[in-house]
């Protein structure tokens, strides 16, 4: 049926509510064209006008609030916190909180059903890995989840309403957990709201109840923070029986970078600390991976120097050398580096160092098996772990009856080798198996590398890939990407590898054969399982290192993302001032400048972005490069070989990320790994004295490529014309 005609006395009635929400109107207008942050002087304003019209027409006035206030929640403006503000000082604590509360939680479910019914596609698009994040959080916790959300929301609010529509959760619990949830950050901010109202004059600035309650506003986080953090440890605590007293402030296991510096920092701060380890001292990096592997590859380029002695204007000599020898000497390089991660070293530092292999009984007892089968037990207040990593080995058919080598066993079998392995295959194309490829080949190994991948160090640039390429097959590699290994077997005494490429396989034979396809994180045997610590391809852990368990923390390879000696050591600052501090201050581990090298001959070093990722995260970049081709030093040394690459912010000398392949580039890196971290960008870089000449002056010309390529044309007219103008 037709509406009815509206009465002289309806319009009266409707006007104060029309004046209302235009008030109101013009409060959200206003609050968008200041950028959404508006002066102190016009939240009084705007509050003084809602005010007097709540006086003169009480329920109107809050109608319209709450109305408002819904379609604000509803439509996910970014206005809530501004307008909880001047709800507070407009209609006080009690009446500004129940307002709030409800008109919040009510939008909040209006925008969940949106997300759930209409706009489930649209929403999953917009909010991408945001939503994927919330349904991980929700699977794992429920409506607990939703409630830490609403007390500390870590994410925008309006992300929270419409991904959880996303979500399996009910209506009906979305919407009591989200009233309850956002309660008391309601009441923190409708309190600091009335506050506004009671300036008067500057007096009231500095009035304890305006300080009390901005500082409630600012403290609120932390203390929603500790409260879900008491909470949760509650849960995961509920099962174990915390010891009434500790033997240890802190029990690292593992020897290696992680375990060694987590260590050193505990002793440091005077800390009682028990470091325990299983094997060697050191860990992977020292006894198989980066200092085995760089002596031997210094060994491998000065064979390659000697036959190319030629290209220096000496005579070319094929080198004559023993293979034993040559691996003594690695030995004697680990020997030499050993004592700085020895047991005596640490002991004289204040830490407990005990052999053998430690398993953890509960969140706080470790039981400690030597190799006696002697046990004991210890507690400590907190746990790190950083148990390293092992190589993987390929479940390849075939593959334990023929043999292999890794990373961590070729040294003490290849030991004894008179000669370098005749005939060697190399399973892996990224940076320990081209590294090692690279060294046996100049060693006089025929060298067979296998990639599965269309190229080598495929997380390089594929300039960089097929540069690496080709400096392999110039030592003689040969280079099999794009090949899959079927199995492996003996046949007339001789062993082989079958490998497929485009449907075509063929049997390669070989000597002895090494498997460098990646490390896999040591997570078994350690009681991770009983206790019930999350274990995904890594030790699952949250920005502070923590465990499932807060007092259990994990660094190093075992904990990812990186398996970079330098990362481990990063990692355990931050783990180990966490577990002895962190009831204080905690500190999140910053990932954002982690450089990383792959020692070939040219070294490929990296630290940020490069071209494909920022590519694939659609990232906009400008890119600056200078070819070492062009650099004095470079050409005098022989190694004129790679380049400087920087992509940069467009428009601006920001730094995005850097990759030098050439002579030393992992030293060379350093330059611009201190100009990301601290944000200095290629004007600072450009403006500062190099050393002649120095491979190091390649980072001053790559920022002058930069500057080259922003200056402003017409600035140089003008210039040009001035020039022009003083020659008369």
């Amino acid at each position: 049926m037709p509406l009815a005609p509206a009465t002289k006395s309806s319009r009266r009635k409707a006007g104060p509510l029309v004046f209302g929400a235009l008030v109101l109107g013009v409060l959200l207008l206003s609050f968008w064209l200041r950028d959404l942050v508006p002066d102190m002087a016009t939240l009084r304003t705007q509050a003084e006008a809602i005010t007097a019209w709540k006086a003169a027409h009480p329920l109107q006035a809050a109608s319209a609030a709450f109305a408002t206030y819904v379609a604000v929640a509803a439509l996910s403006l970014p206005l809530a916190s501004l307008m909880t503000l001047v709800i507070g000082a407009a209609f006080g604590l009690v009446w500004g909180t129940l307002i709030v509360s409800f008109a919040s939680s009510i939008g909040a479910t209006l925008a969940f059903l949106a997300a759930r019914v209409l706009l489930r596609e649209a929403v999953a698009a917009r909010l991408g890995a945001r939503a994927q994040a919330l349904g991980e959080g929700f699977a794992r916790d429920g409506a607990f989840y939703l409630f830490t959300l609403r007390l500390i929301p870590v994410v925008p609010f309006f992300a929270i309403n419409l991904g959880m529509g996303l979500t399996t959760i009910s209506m009906r619990s979305f919407y009591l957990v989200s009233q309850i949830g956002m309660l008391a950050g309601t009441l923190v901010y409708v309190n600091a709201g009335t506050q506004l109202a009671q300036i008067d004059s500057l007096s009231g600035i500095i009035s304890p109840g305006l300080f009390a309650s901005f500082a409630l506003l600012g403290l609120f986080p932390w203390i929603a923070r500790k409260a879900i953090g008491m909470i949760n440890a509650r849960k995961v605590y509920a099962r174990w029986s915390r010891p009434s007293q500790y033997d240890r402030n802190l029990i690292v296991i593992g020897g290696g970078a992680a375990g060694l510096v987590s260590a050193y920092i505990g002793a440091a701060v005077k800390a009682k600390v028990t470091l325990i380890e299983g094997h060697k001292m050191g860990g992977d990096c020292l006894n198989y991976g980066c200092v085995p592997s760089k002596a031997l590859i210094r060994s491998a380029k000065l064979a390659y120097q000697m036959r190319h002695a030629d290209h220096y204007g000496l005579a070319a000599v094929q080198p004559e050398f023993s293979f034993k020898r040559v691996m003594a000497r690695v030995g004697d390089v680990v020997a030499a580096v050993e004592p700085h991660d020895s047991v005596a070293r640490y002991e004289g530092l204040g830490v407990e160092v005990l052999q053998g292999h430690a398993r953890l009984l509960d969140p706080w007892t470790v039981e400690i098996t030597d190799a006696a089968s002697a046990r004991q037990q210890l507690t400590a207040r907190s746990i790190i772990l950083a148990t390293g990593a092992a190589p993987f080995v390929p479940p390849l058919p075939g593959i334990e009856t023929v043999g292999y080598l890794t990373s961590d066993t070729m040294w003490a079998k290849l030991a004894e080798h008179d000669r370098a392995p005749a005939r060697l295959v190399v399973l892996g194309g990224g940076p320990i198996g081209s590294e090692l490829a690279q060294s046996f080949a100049r060693l006089g190994s025929e060298v067979t590398q296998i990639e599965m991948a269309p190229r080598i160090l495929l997380r390089e640039d594929e300039e960089v890939s097929a540069l690496a390429k080709a400096a392999l097959e110039a030592d003689g590699v040969r280079v099999l990407t794009g090949h899959k290994a079927l199995a492996c077997g003996i046949s007339d005494g001789e062993k082989w590898i079958e490998v497929e490429a485009d449907g075509t396989t063929m049997r390669i034979g070989f000597d002895e054969m090494i498997a460098a396809v990646g490390r896999s994180p040591r997570l078994a045997g350690y009681g991770l399982e009983e206790l019930g610590v999350p274990v995904n391809r890594v030790i699952t852990t949250n920005a502070y290192l923590e465990t499932l368990y807060p007092n259990i923390f994990a660094a190093g390879d075992v904990a990812g993302p990186y398996q970079f000696t330098h990362t481990g050591a990063h990692q355990a600052w931050f783990a180990a001032v966490n577990a002895l501090f962190g009831r204080f201050w905690r500190f999140k581990v910053d990932y954002r400048v982690i450089p990383w090298a792959t020692f070939l001959d040219p070294e490929v070093a990296r630290v940020g972005l490069n071209e494909q990722e920022a590519r694939e995260m659609g990232i906009a970049h400008e890119l600056a490069r200078f070819d070492l081709a062009e650099l004095d030093r470079a050409i005098t040394d022989g190694a004129a070989r790679g380049f400087v690459k920087v992509l940069t912010v467009p428009g601006r000398d920001r730094i995005l990320g850097v990759t030098i392949v050439g002579e030393q580039a992992g030293d060379i890196l350093a330059e611009f790994v201190l100009a990301m971290k601290h944000g200095l960008g290629l004007n600072k870089i450009l403006g500062t004295i190099h050393t002649y000449p120095t491979l190091a002056e390649a980072n001053k010309y790559a920022a002058g490529e930069w500057k080259r390529a922003h200056v402003n044309p017409r600035l140089l007219g003008w210039v040009a014309r001035y020039h022009a103008w003083q020659r008369g």
